[in-house]
């Protein structure tokens, strides 16, 4: 392994940089084999720093050829600097300017290749357009600069380049200047000035033959924005949705934040080829086209909802990112987390909030908790890296937004928006650490929060662990509690947590009950949910004034990321599932009803017919009766009611999972739910099978949600009927959401008796959308997680397909990544195929995109929990994988952790 490759990046080492740039003026010219790009930056002493200034200036690059360099206007003979692969050094400042190097300006001009530039980081071509993505280390691709997020600069930035093939030239802030190449007619330039500083990662440009849809916001202040959406021509008609969701953002960020947007325009880009889901860029945020374009032809009903939320997310940076940023990229949770639970809670409120905290905490539950106990297993603040890129986790994004949750819940909703109010008042402008958030909600609320800190420092899942005791005669309920965290890399042993544990108790007829501790006062009363601190190894908390033992509702609303053990009955699992007024705690009530049953399904598993006992069908049962005879009833939430866990779920709980009998057991549930409640099942299809324009809002999403899980049992059932009827709404569905759910149920539920059906249907919906690069990415999944033992050739075949391309990060995690992370029964095949299947896309991938080869390599890190056999074949394609010649980095760090040594 080369040396760098396990060069590792400390949080310790941090230090300010002795130089900062005050201003930056860029000039990009753009030519189809190359572009130049030429810098003049001003450099200043940081004066926030006690030190003389330095005499050396280290500057960032990487695969960069460098045409000139000039300091203070003086060019510079190439024994003056030193440069390698990675860094610019102009060692002796002092020595060339004359002078300290208090102020100086360095010119410099590299040569780039974009249209080579297959990592699509920094400056790139994705087909005839010019793009950027600079987080969180791509600047120093485009030209030499201090490429850190604690140096902020005002950017001045020209594009020049040819009128006909890129007359759209957009970048950071407002536009200022326009006009022709003197001498030549054929090119154009524009020059955009930002008045705001940020760090190089924020920098954006885009050039291409676009077109945009335009609109207007009037702001709290009664300032007018432009807001622009730049697509090309062929996806106009799919902005619409991006659009209403920006003003949607805006509005609310200015209602629930106090945030008023600051430039005069706000633009987006949509773009095939992108590594992540969308960038916030002050003023120009760049889009991965599955996370702006949206109309009903193409888009399902999750996508959707998808656009909405990312959009918010990157409208929501503007203040939670870019006037306040992080101090370095171990803090980058301070941005993230925090933006998370702002476009959670703005999702939340313009949709269902109890369907919302239900899909965050199971996606939370699935991927980051195992995330948590895998060997990359990091804090919400790492304490180092190899390679940035792969610490944008769910730990950093997700995690991190449950801290922030927290916070809001410890300190209540007032304080928390004084908090907000006062961190970004104190730090606009500025590059701060997670420290500065914390402090700004204490001081805004006076509460001691020095140990809730350890959210951010230790790594894991910490586990509450509460059994229950009633005392008749003294009318308590007491509640002992213990808490724990399990060792992770270099953490063995951890300090307890602040967890703040929702509490609500009921009565055996389903009423709440008031609340009553010693801690309980005249001033802050009694009150049938509450939240409790548990800061201890052990705690009790004893409720006085109980008249008859209660079922407690435990970590309600999911009020803090932890693991709950608590001894439910089944019957007190249906209990909360018909009365918790925790609408949360119901949907988890049901999972771990489905959960037992499962867990005592595969200890019986003989090959015999599994019989499901009959509290899960009463359950079930219940809940599809009350939805057909009740009005106003949440049918998005029903849905989840009657969701088993996911495989991958349930793969993560077990401790050494048997993934052929958690697939066969969980499938036989399904089918025995499908035949013993299929009149129901059938009831509710044609209830919610109204033919109606679409419209995707919360209640019509719902509805085709629910219609379409019914579906999916119906067409379980074996019966020809809806085999047909699955194939008539395939056919003559007026949304995407509905084509999609038919084209699934026949490919995974079917049966081997319909493969003509289901490669007619494929063929059929392939010619139908060829054109749509998007939906035919829905294509390549519904096949990818095909349980079906031929699915892996199925795949590699369709890696030559005309509509696969390797160089793409969608279609790469929409055939590969799909397959890989969703179809564990035939991923984790024990002949060990689709191992050698990732090892050999990785090692592929390395080549072209380490980013999205680090990130496709999760399935293989979670070896440990699987049988020993398989650990075997696991370690022996992470092993493969170490032992590829230039590795990156970013594949590099992964391996390492993931191997045994």
């Amino acid at each position: 392994m080369k040396n760098a490759q396990s060069k590792t990046t400390y949080l310790k080492d941090y230090n300010p940089s002795e130089f900062t740039i005050d201003k930056s003026e860029l000039f990009f010219d753009l030519y189809e084999e190359r572009t130049l790009v030429s810098s003049k930056l001003l450099f200043k002493k940081n004066l926030k720093i006690n030190s003389n200034a330095s005499d050396i200036l280290f500057l960032h690059g990487k695969d960069l050829t460098l045409e000139s360099l000039k300091l203070d206007n003086v060019k510079l003979s190439p024994d003056k600097y030193i440069s390698d692969a990675e860094s610019l050094t102009i060692p002796d400042l002092s020595v060339i300017l004359g002078r300290d190097p208090v102020e100086f300006v360095l010119e410099c001009v590299t040569k780039i290749e974009p249209q080579n530039n297959t990592a699509l980081e920094g400056l790139y071509k994705s087909k005839k357009m010019f793009c950027t993505q600079c987080e969180a280390e791509g600047f120093r691709r485009i030209t030499y600069y201090l490429d850190r997020p604690d140096v902020m600069s005002s950017f001045t930035t020209t594009i020049s380049a040819d009128k006909d093939k890129y007359p759209t030239l957009l970048s950071n802030g407002n536009k200022i200047d326009e006009g022709y190449i003197e001498g030549d007619s054929s090119r154009h330039w524009v020059t955009w000035e930002d008045p705001f500083k940020k760090p190089s990662y924020l920098f954006a440009l885009v050039a291409g033959n676009l077109v945009s849809l335009d609109d207007t916001f009037i702001t709290c202040s009664n300032r007018t924005i432009k807001l622009q959406i730049f697509v090309e021509s062929k996806d106009i008609d799919k902005c619409n949705h991006a659009m209403s969701s920006l003003k949607n953002s805006m509005r609310w960020d200015e209602e629930v934040y106090g945030r008023e947007y600051d430039l005069d325009i706000f633009m987006i880009v949509a773009v095939d080829d992108f590594n992540m889901g969308a960038m916030e860029n002050k003023g120009l945020n760049i889009f991965n086209t599955s996370c702006v374009l949206a109309n009903s032809r193409t888009t399902t009903d999750a996508a959707f909802q998808r656009v909405e939320a990312v959009v918010a997310h990157e409208y929501f940076h503007n203040w939670s990112g870019n006037r306040v940023t992080c101090r370095d990229w171990f803090q980058l949770s301070l941005k993230e987390g925090f933006t998370v639970f702002r476009d959670s809670e703005f999702s939340a409120d313009m949709g269902s909030r109890s369907v919302k905290r239900v899909e965050d905490v199971a996606f939370l539950k699935t991927i980051q908790f195992a995330e948590d106990s895998g060997p990359m297993s990091h804090s919400v603040r790492p304490d180092s890296y190899i390679e940035i890129s792969n610490f944008y986790t769910v730990t950093i994004y997700e995690k991190g937004a449950e801290i922030v949750r927290m916070i809001s819940n410890i300190i209540g909703p007032e304080y928390f928006r004084k908090g907000s109010d006062l961190y970004f008042n104190r730090h606009d402008g500025e590059a701060v650490t997670t420290e500065e958030f914390v402090s700004a909600m204490e001081d805004a609320s006076d509460t001691d929060l020095s140990q809730f800190r350890l959210w951010y420092s230790q790594a894991g899942t910490p586990r509450i662990s509460i059994k229950s005791s009633y005392n008749q005669n003294e009318e308590t309920f007491t509640l002992a509690i213990e808490q724990s965290c399990p060792a992770t890399p270099k953490q063995e042993i951890k300090k307890p947590f602040y967890i703040p544990l929702r509490i609500g108790l009921l009565d055996r007829g389903g009423n709440a009950l008031s609340l009553v501790t010693d801690s309980t006062t005249s001033e802050n009363g009694s009150s049938t949910d509450q939240i409790f601190p548990i800061t201890e190894s052990k705690q009790k908390i004893v409720f006085r004034e109980i008249k008859s033992e209660p079922i407690p509702s435990l970590l309600r609303s999911f009020s803090a990321p932890v693991n709950l053990d608590y001894s439910y009955t089944r019957e007190e699992l249906y209990f909360l599932m018909v009365h918790d007024e925790d609408d949360f705690n119901r949907w988890n009530a049901s999972q771990l009803l489905a959960i037992d049953v499962i867990d005592e399904l595969q200890m019986v598993d003989n090959g015999s017919e599994l019989k499901i006992p009959a509290i899960l069908r009463q359950a079930y049962t219940g809940v599809l009766k009350h939805v057909l005879t009740e009005r106003g009833v949440d049918k998005a939430m029903v849905k989840h009611l009657l969701t088993l866990p996911s495989e991958s779920f349930l793969l993560e709980q077990s401790e050494i999972a048997d993934i052929e009998l958690i697939h066969s057991v969980r499938e036989s549930i399904l089918d025995n739910l499908s035949k013993d409640l299929f009149g129901l099942f059938e009831q509710i299809y044609r209830q919610n099978d109204a033919v109606v324009d679409y419209v995707p809002d919360a209640e019509s999403i719902a509805r085709r949600s629910l219609k379409n899980m019914a579906l999916n049992y119906l067409v379980r059932s074996g019966k020809e009927e809806w085999f047909d009827k699955c194939a008539y709404q395939f056919e003559n569905a007026n949304n995407m959401t509905d084509q999609v759910a038919a084209l699934r149920a026949l490919i995974l539920y079917g049966g081997g008796g319909i493969d003509i059906k289901k490669r007619n249907i494929l063929r059929s919906f392939y010619s139908q959308w060829q054109h749509e690069p998007l939906v035919v990415d829905q294509w390549f999944v519904s096949q990818a997680i095909d349980p079906s033992p031929n699915t892996l050739q199925n795949v590699k075949d369709l890696m030559r397909h005309e509509a696969f391309d390797i160089k793409n990060p969608n279609k790469v995690r929409s055939l590969i990544g799909a397959f890989c992370s969703q179809n564990h029964i035939c991923f984790h095949a024990r002949n060990g195929d689709g191992y050698e299947f990732l090892a050999d896309s990785v090692i592929e991938l390395n080549g072209i995109n380490p980013q999205i080869a680090s990130r496709l390599l999760t399935p293989l890190t979670r070896w440990k929990k699987f049988d020993n056999y398989r650990q075997g074949l696991m370690q022996l394609q992470l092993q493969r994988i170490k032992a590829t010649p230039s590795l990156s980095k970013d594949v590099f760090e992964v391996v390492q952790k993931s191997t045994i040594s």
